[in-house]
C-alpha cells in the first residue's frame, strides 16, 4: 500500500504549526486544502519528506545542548526563507542555504559551477533538484516542449539539455560521485581479524547430483544415524540446512534440488560451501545434472568428494562411476589420482562413517577458521512468507555471529531480528559461523543469494535500503527506456507475438526462481511465457484480480489457495492450476502454449484440370469446360487459374456440372463443366490446380 502523508504529521515530527507547513508547500508550488488533516498527493510524499528533513533536520549542525534551541531556528525559517529569496524561485531548504548561515551550501554542487551531471535516464525529480527548479515549473516547460512526463518518470535526454540551456547550465550525462550517507552504511568497516580471535569452525557440506540418485535421502541417513537418542528420529529439514556431529565435531549440510530447472540454487549451493559432496548412482553413473554440479563445484574451487549410492544394488557397478569420472576429468584415489571416492547406501547405511570420516579429513586440510566476535556476514539460502511469522529467510551465517535485536539488511528487505530459530525447530538467541538459522523479522521476503549486512541501527539499515530499491528502478528504469524508433518498431514486433501470461506462487523463492527460469528458456518465435508476478505464499484473492485484469493464469506449486479465492476465480474466468512436482508443471504450462498457437496451415493438391471450351450460358456467368488430369476436383476446393505458367486467380469451386446434373466432385479422366466463385475471364488452355488447406496442430 502507497504511504499516506498528512499535514498535521509533518507538523508534529519537526515541532512546527500546521499553518506553517501548508505555506512551505505553497511556495514549493504543492497546493493542499488549509487544513492540518490534508493529505499529500500520493506521487509528491518523497520529494515532500525529503524537503522538511533538508529544511529543519540540524544533523548537520554542530550540537546544541538546549533542545528548545534546536526548534527555535526551525519556527523562523518561513520568516527568514520570505525575505532571502525571491518570490518563485525558493529552493528546497531554502533557510539552511543563506551564504551567511553556518554550514550553509550551494543548491546543487553541479549547478554551482554551471554544469549538471546526472545518470541515465534523466528523472524529472532528479533534474529539478539539480537545477534548483519546482518540479511543476519544470514540467510546465517539459510540456512546451513536446513532451509529457511525471515527476518520476524519465525523459529524453535531448529534452533534458533544452532545459538546462533555458536554465543556464551544461547537462553532462554520467555516473554522479555520491558518497553513501553515513546513517546509510554498515555500522563498522569489517577490520582485518586478529589471530588471536580466530576459531575452528565446522565445515559447510553441499550435496550434489543428479535428481532421483539419492541426495537427500543420504543426509536423512546421515542425521538419523548421528543423532543423540533423544533427536533421532525427531529430526527433520525445516530451512534446506542442518548440522549433524560426527566424533564430537560438527557438520553443516546443505541439500540442493537435482532436477535441471534448479540450475541457479545448485549454483548457489556451491558458492556457500567448503565441501562439495557429489553423489552418484552406482547404477546409472554420471548424468547431465551431475555434471552441472561437478562444473559448480569446479567454478566454487572447493574439493569434491564422490559418494557412490546405491551401492547395495545387485545392479551397482562402481567402475562404471569410476570410468565417467576419468572422462571427465575427475581421476579417483582408486585410480592414482586424488579425489576421494566413497562407496555409501543410503538404505543399509553401508560407508556412512567413511563419508564423514572423509569430510572431516578435508575440512582439517582446509582449516576452516572464522571470528565469532565480530558482526554477522552470510548469505540467504531460501526465503518465504510463513503464517504466523510473516517474512522469513533461512540464512548460512559465513563468519561472524548472529544475534536477536541485530539490525540486519537483506537485499532490499531491512528489519531488526525477532527470532532465530536453528535446524531443529528451536528457538535460539544467536547464530555463529557455519551455522543455519532462519531469521523473522525482516520487512519482505528477500531473493535467494542476496548477502546480509548489519548495522548500527534499523534506520541505517532502513536508508541503505531504500538506496538499493532506488538504484534498482533507475536501472530498470534504464533498461526500458526507448531511445530510437528502431528500437521502438522492434518492441512493437515482439509484443505482436502470442504470450501466455503466468502469475507464479510457490512455497520459496528458490522454487519460484526456478520456475520462472525455466519457462523462459522455452524458445519459440511466435510465442513465449510471460511472468506477470513470481511471489510466495497461498494464492489470495490480489492474485484473482491480477490475473483477472493481465489475462493471465495463476501456477501454484507446494501452496494452498485461500478460502473463497476458487469461487472468485470461477467467477472472473482465471484459471488456477496447482503442481508439486515440477516436471509435471512444465509439461503443462508447455501444452497451454502449445494451444494458443495457430494451428499449421499445409496446402494438399488435390487435382489438376485442364480448359478444352469455353461455354456461354444464357442466364449467369460463363463457364469453362474442363478435363480432369489428375486427382478429384471437389464443390468448395480451392483453386488456382494458371495462365501460360503465371497466376491469374486464387479462389475457390463455386459448383461442377456433368452434362446437365449439378455434382460434388468429378474424378480423373472425366470431362465436366467447372465454374468458379467470381471469375470467368478464362481462356481456352488454362490450367487449374484444385488444392485443399490441412491444419496441423502446432507444436513448440
Amino acid at each position: 500500500m502507497d504511504k499516506v502523508l498528512i499535514v498535521k504529521d509533518i507538523a508534529k515530527q519537526y515541532g512546527v504549526p500546521a499553518k506553517t507547513v501548508i505555506d512551505e508547500l505553497k511556495t514549493q508550488g504543492i497546493e493542499t486544502a488549509d487544513a492540518e488533516n490534508s493529505v499529500i498527493p500520493e506521487d509528491m510524499v518523497e520529494l515532500v519528506e525529503a524537503f522538511f528533513a533538508d529544511l529543519y533536520d540540524q544533523d548537520s549542525e554542530p550540537p546544541v545542548d538546549d533542545k528548545k534551541a534546536v526548534k527555535k531556528p526551525a519556527k523562523k525559517a518561513p520568516g527568514r526563507r520570505e525575505e532571502q529569496l525571491p518570490a518563485g524561485h525558493a529552493h528546497k531548504g531554502g533557510p539552511r542555504r543563506d551564504a551567511g548561515a553556518p554550514g550553509a551550501a550551494p543548491a546543487h554542487p553541479a549547478a554551482a559551477g554551471g554544469k549538471i551531471t546526472l545518470p541515465a535516464p534523466i528523472i524529472v525529480k532528479a533534474l529539478a533538484e539539480a537545477a534548483g527548479k519546482k518540479p511543476n515549473e519544470l514540467i510546465t516547460d517539459l510540456i512546451k516542449l513536446g513532451e509529457l512526463a511525471g515527476i518520476n518518470q524519465p525523459i529524453s535526454e535531448a529534452n533534458a539539455r533544452k532545459l538546462c540551456a533555458n536554465y543556464g547550465f551544461e547537462l553532462e550525462i554520467g555516473v554522479v560521485p555520491k558518497p553513501a550517507p553515513a546513517a546509510a552504511a554498515p555500522a563498522k568497516p569489517r577490520p582485518e581479524d586478529n589471530p588471536a580471535n580466530l576459531k575452528e569452525r565446522p565445515p559447510v557440506v553441499t550435496f550434489m547430483g543428479h535428481v532421483d540418485h539419492g541426495k537427500t535421502s543420504l543426509q536423512d541417513a546421515v542425521r538419523h544415524t548421528h543423532v543423540t537418542d533423544t533427536e533421532a528420529g525427531a529430526i527433520t529439514q525445516h530451512i534446506g540446512a542442518s548440522t549433524v556431529t560426527h566424533n564430537g565435531r560438527p557438520i553443516t549440510f546443505i541439500d540442493t534440488p537435482g532436477h535441471a530447472a534448479f540450475n541457479n540454487m545448485r549454483a548457489r549451493g556451491a558458492d556457500m560451501t567448503d565441501i562439495v559432496v557429489l553423489v552418484v548412482s552406482a547404477t546409472e553413473g554420471f548424468k547431465p545434472q551431475t555434471i552441472e554440479a561437478m562444473n559448480h563445484a569446479r567454478t566454487a574451487k572447493v574439493p569434491i568428494i564422490v559418494a557412490m549410492n546405491k551401492i547395495d544394488l545387485p545392479e551397482a557397478d562402481p567402475d562404471k562411476v569410476l570410468l565417467h569420472m576419468q572422462q571427465n576429468n575427475l581421476t579417483s584415489e582408486d585410480w592414482g589420482g586424488d579425489v576421494g571416492t566413497v562407496r555409501v547406501s543410503a538404505k543399509t547405511g553401508e560407508g556412512l562413517p567413511a563419508l564423514l570420516d572423509r569430510i572431516l579429513l578435508e575440512a582439517e586440510i582446509l582449516e576452516l577458521k572464522a571470528n565469532p566476535k565480530r558482526p554477522a556476514a552470510g548469505a540467504v539460502i531460501e526465503a518465504q512468507m510463513e503464517v504466523g511469522l510473516g517474512p522469513t529467510a533461512s540464512l548460512l551465517i559465513q563468519d561472524g555471529t548472529l544475534h536477536i535485536g541485530d539490525a540486519i539488511l537483506c537485499g532490499e528487505h531491512y528489519g531488526r531480528v525477532r527470532t532465530l530459530i536453528n535446524d531443529k525447530g528451536e528457538r535460539v538467541k544467536s547464530a555463529g559461523p557455519s551455522i543455519p538459522v532462519k531469521v523473522v523479522g525482516l520487512s519482505g521476503v528477500p531473493e535467494a543469494g542476496d548477502r546480509i549486512d548489519i548495522f548500527d541501527s534499523e534506520r541505517s539499515a532502513r536508508n541503505a535500503a531504500q538506496e538499493r530499491i532506488a538504484d534498482k528502478r533507475g536501472n530498470m528504469l534504464a533498461h526500458s527506456a526507448i531511445a530510437t524508433a528502431e528500437d521502438l518498431f522492434s518492441k512493437l514486433n515482439s509484443e505482436s507475438r502470442s504470450t501466455l501470461n503466468i502469475i507464479i506462487k510457490s512455497d520459496v523463492k528458490g522454487s519460484g526462481e526456478a520456475i520462472a527460469q525455466s519457462l523462459a528458456e522455452l524458445p519459440h518465435e511466435k510465442i513465449k511465457a510471460e511472468v506477470v508476478a513470481n511471489a510466495v505464499g497461498p494464492i489470495s484473492e490480489n492474485d484473482i484480480s491480477l490475473a483477472a485484469a493481465t489475462n493471465s493464469i495463476v501456477v501454484g506449486f507446494h501452496v494452498r489457495v485461500n478460502p473463497g479465492v476458487n469461487d472468485m476465480a470461477k467467477k472472473q474466468k482465471v484459471e488456477i492450476r496447482l503442481y508439486s512436482i515440477i516436471y509435471e508443471l512444465l509439461e503443462d504450462i508447455t501444452d497451454a502454449l502449445a494451444g494458443k498457437l495457430e494451428p499449421e496451415k499445409r496446402e494438399k493438391p488435390i487435382a489438376q484440370a485442364k480448359i478444352l471450351q469455353i461455354i456461354e450460358l444464357s442466364k449467369g456467368p460463363k463457364i469453362c469446360g474442363c478435363m480432369v488430369e489428375s486427382g478429384t476436383v471437389r464443390v468448395g476446393a480451392k483453386a488456382r487459374v494458371r495462365r501460360g505458367g503465371e497466376l491469374i486467380y486464387n479462389g475457390e469451386v463455386a459448383s461442377l456440372r456433368r452434362f446437365k446434373d449439378d455434382v460434388k466432385e468429378v474424378k480423373v479422366g472425366l470431362e465436366c463443366g467447372i465454374r468458379l466463385d467470381n471469375f470467368a475471364d478464362f481462356l481456352v488452355d488454362d490450367e487449374i490446380e484444385v488444392y485443399e488447406i490441412e491444419l496441423k496442430k502446432a507444436t513448440l
